[in-house]
């Protein structure tokens, strides 16, 4: 069921918002080349608890991390891990999460470490925008696959393949609740947007195949290529006006 929040309680999804934000500030400072994505999780760790909040992630389903920290052919769900350790050209998606006074906030960026490519500095513009090309569908009145079709239409049409097997969701008091928010398929479908939705919008795209497999630790999800992929979130709010970011600073 999908649950329509008041003004209130988006204000509380913006508070756990704002914590979000400020980590990945944190982190993005902090990416180079040398660190090991352990360090850039007990850092995260660190912010979040000192904010009175506690890291989303960390012990949902058994996941150990306090972030997901997933390196070039990883898409989502990397295990934070002392061996991990960045190298100039690699790219590395952070996906944090808040839970902050009853209520989260979950957003993701993808950075690139000391001088990368062309093609995946190409993949990470991408994916952001097309992240705001399915916010410019992020209307009341819509429907929730305009928003999904504007995603692929964009990543597609600029030589990118859009990762199927894992979707955007609704945030709440809990990490995930519906609706289902796919970064593909045709518009016209799905539940109508209504003011008060809460949704997270987060397009993994690929530089190759779409299509992904899971390691053995049951949670790193790469591409079937071996060929990198980004990824780009934010929790954002219907309005009866313009869609409101809830993760930016």
């Amino acid at each position: 069921m999908i649950t329509i929040k008041s003004k209130s309680q988006i204000q509380k999804l913006k508070d756990a918002g704002k914590i979000v934000a400020e980590t990945h500030q944190l982190l993005k400072e902090a990416i180079k080349e040398g660190i090991s994505t352990y360090e850039l999780d007990k850092m995260a760790e660190k912010y979040i608890r000192s904010c009175n909040a506690t890291p989303s992630f960390k012990g949902y389903g058994g996941f150990t991390g306090s972030i997901c920290a997933s390196l070039n052919s990883v898409v989502v769900h990397g295990i934070p891990s002392k061996e991990t350790i960045l190298k100039n050209g690699d790219i590395i998606s952070i996906d944090i999460g808040a839970y902050y006074n009853g209520y989260h906030g979950d957003s993701a960026k993808t950075h690139g470490v000391g001088n990368i490519s062309v093609k995946d500095e190409e993949l990470i513009a991408v994916t952001r925008q097309s992240f705001y090309e399915g916010l410019k569908k992020a209307y009341v009145g819509n429907r929730l696959s305009d928003i999904s079709n504007a995603v692929q239409s964009y990543a597609e049409r600029n030589g990118f393949s859009v990762i199927r097997d894992y979707v955007g969701h609704g945030v709440g008091e809990k990490l995930h609740e519906e609706p289902q928010v796919p970064n593909y398929g045709k518009p016209g479908r799905g539940p109508r947007l209504q003011e008060g939705m809460v949704i997270a919008v987060e397009p993994m795209i690929a530089t190759g195949t779409w299509k992904v497999k899971v390691l053995s630790d049951g949670w790193t999800a790469i591409t079937l290529d071996n060929k990198n992929a980004a990824h780009y979130e934010h929790t954002l709010a219907i309005t009866s006006g313009e869609p409101e970011l809830l993760t930016i600073l």
